[in-house]
């Protein structure tokens, strides 16, 4: 494939991808939470044990450390998460969801859910399978 071919797909990707954040942004919204808020109630609504260590929950959304700080501290204040703080060690405190932030993620994963079946309904079942193989066959 040529580096033009390639140049085309990365720069569609990420356009598609900024389309795609924005629809699901609008529809959060309504909840007073962003995307990447969602993703990390859903990351810690799914977890073992319903918390995680502020490393491992950067890891499994693709941020930094300090990144998922910066967005842990407003949903603190909000009472959505909790931070249980470890004596030893501060790198090892864990953050859960409190009732409230599951409460909350319950309602808007309704709406993520109804938005996810809108911006996808020009796919057949059959496309989406194929897409998540070849989405994950190139994560990096």
């Amino acid at each position: 494939m040529s580096t033009i071919n390639l140049t085309s797909l990365m720069l569609e990707q990420s356009y598609i991808s900024t389309l795609l954040n924005k629809k699901v942004d609008s529809c959060l919204s309504v909840h007073g939470l962003s995307f990447t808020e969602f993703i990390i109630m859903h990351k810690l609504h799914n977890a073992p044990g319903g918390s995680l260590s502020r490393i491992t929950l950067a890891d499994s959304i693709g941020l930094t450390g300090s990144g998922v700080t910066r967005l842990l501290a407003p949903m603190t204040k909000n009472n959505i998460v909790l931070k249980t703080v470890n004596s030893r060690d501060a790198r090892q405190s864990l953050v859960g969801l409190t009732s409230t932030g599951d409460t909350l993620y319950t309602d808007a994963l309704h709406s993520f859910e109804h938005s996810c079946r809108s911006i996808f309904s020009l796919l057949e079942d059959s496309e989406i399978e194929q897409l998540l193989r070849l989405l994950n066959k190139i994560k990096c």
